[in-house]
């Protein structure tokens, strides 16, 4: 305790004065001056300005009254809290307070000079009161003035940077964004330049505006016109072109605004306002699928769809594109009654007529799964519910199976027993030579899929009695009515294998913008970490697309184009967001986590590609494989999944031998 006291008085000793003490000091430094040459001023006016004219009388009655009167002045301007005001926001009551002290101390003069000294001219008292007036707050709200004059013109420079545009795009949509955007008086963005590839139209003017180049001049032009925002206006663009001139523009360090597509030029509503920030999505540079829709909504129209994991961010996609098409009726099915309620009343308000479902339940709950079933009879199963977290599912590899693997196993079991028509697993490429028990179970749910269709397709499915639809439960009553609507099975099954999607839950682009929201770092697990990308309507579009091809068994696979380094993505997200990597935004490299892999792979070597209608859409030719040694193996998993064996990985890898945990 001695030893803090004594510390605390030795910092306390050595304590620097604030900055408003040093202010004061020089302020009563210079009021003193003030003081003294107010009245000197005022003797010297006078007499015309000639020190010799000044009568010595006068003179030695100023100089022996202004100590007493420089300590009065002090006092004074003490009292009225002169020394405390904080004068960059000073007032009329600080202006009110210094005419106060100017009165008392004029008349103070008046009376303490002419009583003890002499009387002085009349024009002394009032010349001195009105320059010790204007000098004491000359200072004080010059002060104030500067720093208003000094925002004024930082505004004003302000002003003049905020909104200098570059127009990308010399075509249709640029011109009509540039007679919006300079003709509109409530804001003050204005293009100042405008880049177009073509070269006719280089050095001529579009409204008075130039076009200085190309996109090799994007950079030197940000510089030459200190452009700040770029809106790139050039829907007609290839996303190839676009990508690249994203590219360049995103290491101008400017705001960058981006018109969507041709429907607004189709329209003739194109508008400043209607461009969009830049997404993540518009630096992949692939052309998005087309699907026909008439074939989808012919599919959809008319039949009972059930979503499984319809509150996830697939499910809940699936679940607004088939209500567009008109179903019958739409089951959405999942576990989280939280997410599953937002769709349910997004749909409700978008689709008031359409007959909609929502349940609670798990894929693994096989008397809930077969309730629903026989109750709903659905047409179209879309099969979305699965744990995909590949790090969690590491230290909970039971749980993968069971959710994973044992649900899809459930779920196709009831949609086959129970007549529905189209079955489609929503798979992914982390099934194709998995290193993670996740993959794994998603492989193992493919081979269930291709298991069932060889099976119904044999006219085999009745055999699938003797293998367990329950684990831990009695058997399911009515045998014989079972075993005649497997002799009678006709779905078809099919599965749609997808990359990484842009925005889901558990992608890293949420992570990523939460992450630069928080100033950093932002964690990539490796430098040359690689993945395929497609963004949710994408993928949608994919599987429901897929559900017209089935035949039965089929895997559908997607091309996602080029591979993306998510070092690169990483730091495109953070240029995008205005911040340089590694100065304003670290990047932080964490290593890779338990079962992943740096890249992610399509399709099996073995596998092959046949083509589709849609040439962006492929089929993987299925891997033969034993069904009944399988669907025996399978047997042995449940059991091992649901005592929590460690030696799940074991079994796992016997069943897939690509399966190579790390």
């Amino acid at each position: 305790m001695k030893n803090s006291i004594t510390g605390s008085r030795k910092s306390g000793g050595r304590k620097k004065l604030q900055h408003w003490q040093v202010i004061t000091i020089w302020l009563i430094l210079y009021d003193i001056l003030a003081i003294v040459m107010s009245y000197f001023l005022a003797l010297w006016i006078r007499f015309d300005c000639q020190f010799q004219k000044i009568p010595q009388e006068y003179m030695k009655a100023y100089l022996r009254f202004s100590p007493i009167y420089i300590v009065f002045c002090l006092l004074v301007f003490n009292s009225l809290r002169l020394y405390r005001s904080i004068w960059r926001f000073a007032s009329y009551r600080e202006l009110a307070r210094v005419f106060e002290a100017t009165v008392i101390t004029g008349l103070f003069h008046i009376v303490g000079i002419t009583v003890l000294y002499t009387r002085m001219p009349v024009t002394y008292y009032a010349f001195g009161i009105v320059i010790q007036f204007l000098m004491v707050i000359g200072v004080r709200f010059s002060y104030r003035f500067i720093l208003l004059e000094r925002g004024k013109r930082r505004s004003a420079e302000e002003k003049e940077s905020i909104g200098r545009v570059m127009l990308i795009g010399a075509g249709a949509a640029g011109q009509m964004i540039l007679r919006d955007l300079n003709g509109a008086k409530e804001t003050n963005d204005r293009i100042y330049c405008i880049i177009d590839d073509n070269p006719n139209k280089w050095k001529r003017y579009i409204d008075g505006i130039q076009v200085v180049g190309g996109r090799d001049d994007i950079l030197s032009s940000v510089k030459a016109y200190r452009i700040n925002k770029i809106y790139v206006a050039i829907p007609s663009a290839s996303p190839e072109d676009k990508r690249d001139i994203l590219n360049i523009c995103k290491e101008s360090g400017c705001e960058l605004k981006n018109l969507p597509g041709m429907y607004q030029l189709v329209t003739g509503e194109v508008r400043a306002s209607q461009m969009r920030d830049v997404a993540i999505e518009d630096l992949l540079g692939r052309n998005p699928i087309q699907v026909n829709l008439d074939d989808i909504c012919a599919y959809i129209k008319g039949k009972v769809c059930l979503v499984t994991g319809a509150g996830g961010s697939i499910g809940s996609e699936l679940c607004r594109q088939i209500a567009a098409h008109e179903p019958k009726q739409l089951i959405l099915f999942d576990v989280y009654e939280n997410n599953v309620y937002d769709i349910q009343l997004e749909l409700r308000k978008n689709y008031p007529e359409m007959s909609l479902v929502t349940l609670i339940g798990s894929v693994r709950d096989s008397r809930k799964i077969a309730k629903v079933f026989e109750e709903y009879r659905p047409d179209i199963v879309y099969h979305a519910a699965a744990h995909k977290h590949v790090p969690l599912m590491e230290d909970s590899p039971c749980e993968a199976i069971k959710n994973n693997t044992i649900g899809t196993f459930k779920t196709a079991y009831a949609a086959m027993l129970y007549g529905c028509k189209k079955f489609v697993l929503i798979s992914t490429d982390k099934a194709v030579n998995p290193t993670n028990i996740m993959g794994a179970s998603k492989r193992l749910c493919e081979m269930v899929i291709q298991s069932f269709d060889q099976i119904v397709k044999e006219g085999k499915a009745e055999e699938l009695l003797s293998v367990r639809f329950t684990h831990g439960d009695k058997e399911l009553d009515k045998l014989d009515v079972m075993r005649e609507q497997l002799r009678n099975a006709v779905t078809e099954f099919v599965a749609v294998r997808f990359g990484n999607v842009l925005g889901s839950n558990g992608s890293v682009i949420p992570l990523f913008r939460k992450q630069i929201a928080q100033g950093g770092p932002v964690t990539v697990t490796h430098p040359d970490i690689i993945r395929y990308f497609m963004t949710i309507p994408e993928a949608v579009s994919l599987v429901m697309q897929a559900g017209v091809y089935a035949s039965g068994g089929e895997i559908f696979v997607l091309d996602m184009g080029s591979a993306v380094k998510i070092d690169t993505l990483a730091r495109n997200m953070i240029k995008l967001s205005g911040y340089k990597p590694n100065v304003d935004i670290k990047i932080q490299y964490t290593g890779l986590r338990p079962g992943e892999k740096l890249y992610e792979e399509k399709l099996m070597a073995e596998e092959g590609l046949l083509r589709t209608k849609n040439e962006l859409i492929h089929i993987g030719k299925p891997v033969p494989f034993d069904v009944d040694q399988f669907l025996s193996s399978l047997e042995r998993l449940m059991d091992a999944a649901y005592l929590n064996s460690p030696d799940i990985r074991g079994l796992v890898q016997e069943m897939v031998p690509t399966y190579h945990p790390e």
